[in-house]
């Protein structure tokens, strides 16, 4: 029986680190499934529907980004969040590219869980109900239903944060919308890291699938934020 806070698919092969992410999930109310390999977690995830996988990236037999791919081709709505060693701005830049989130190693777990909660938090929204009707910002058509959206009667595939992030901006019509209220309202950061580009990470990947269906709809209000057209 899963928990009332969610599944999570933990893929780590160091069992110390995966032992210690388990009891920390546990006491907070999460139901973990753990896998140590690639096929494992597959294996899992053919049994089960995780709603989150935390996914170590050096695995013994295989790339946790590959597996993050599989795993979301099978389960578009699956939420990822990666753990690695590698904090490089292009390792970064890489899981964000189709995760949610990323961790650096070594890692404070009480940081891990408020990330987690986080992800599941704007990928899963408690103020949708089925009964809304779909957004609308000019040719766009966001479905609060089955989290889908459509750009000139055109489907757009997105990740679960780039339709929160997308979501944010159409709520807000035409309004710049600064930074630091992205940060917070998307991404859940109450204490705004001054190093991160996280928003203008997934600012560059809407606009690369969104651009693609029509003229340029979001704009930049440099030094302050970003809005639609």
């Amino acid at each position: 029986m899963t928990t009332a806070y969610g599944t999570v698919l933990v893929v780590e092969d160091e069992e110390s680190i995966a032992d210690v992410l388990a009891i920390a999930l546990r006491y907070h109310r999460f139901e973990v499934m753990i896998a140590g390999t690639v096929r494992e977690a597959l294996a899992l995830s053919e049994r089960t529907r995780p709603d989150v996988a935390l996914l170590d990236v050096m695995l013994p037999d295989g790339d946790g980004r590959a597996l993050g791919r599989e795993l979301r081709e099978r389960r578009p709505d699956l939420a990822l969040v990666f753990l690695t060693a590698r904090d490089s701005p292009a390792e970064i830049v890489g899981a964000l590219g189709f995760g949610d989130d990323y961790i650096t190693k070594p890692f404070d777990v009480d940081v891990v869980i408020a990330r987690i909660t986080a992800v599941l938090r704007r990928t899963r929204p408690a103020d949708v109900l089925p009964q809304r009707p779909p957004l609308r910002y000019g040719d766009l058509e966001l479905d609060e239903t089955t989290y889908s959206v459509r750009r000139a009667g055109r489907t757009v595939e997105l990740t679960p944060t780039e339709y929160a992030l997308l979501r944010f901006l159409v709520r807000n019509g035409g309004r710049i919308v600064p930074k630091e209220q992205l940060l917070r309202h998307v991404w859940q950061y109450e204490h705004t890291p001054p190093e991160s580009t996280v928003v203008e990470t997934y600012i560059s990947y809407l606009r690369r699938k969104l651009d693609a269906l029509g003229p340029p709809v979001i704009t930049t209000r440099r030094g302050v934020g970003y809005g639609l057209a």
